[in-house]
């Protein structure tokens, strides 16, 4: 029976995931992107399964709204250029 997966991850973790440096992950957490909690006496972060998948998500939600106004925006020019 294969282990299920941890509920908190790391920030390599996190960053393998994503494919991204510790780095930017990191960022993201200070940020307020991506909620992550300071455990223990050193302050070491830990990213909960469920908030990497609702940032994945926030993030495909985003690229689509770009993606439709990138969509009218190109609509819009094809318009105003046959005046």
């Amino acid at each position: 029976m294969p282990s299920p997966s941890p509920r908190f991850l790391t920030l390599a973790d996190v960053a393998e995931v994503l494919n991204v440096t510790v780095r930017q992950v990191y960022a993201l957490v200070r940020s307020g992107e991506l909620r992550g909690i300071q455990i223990g006496g050193r302050g070491q972060w830990r990213i909960e399964n469920d908030q990497l998948e609702d940032y994945i998500s926030r993030q495909y939600a985003r690229a689509d709204h770009d993606v439709r106004e990138l969509a009218e925006s190109s609509v819009d020019d094809d318009v105003t250029s046959d005046r």
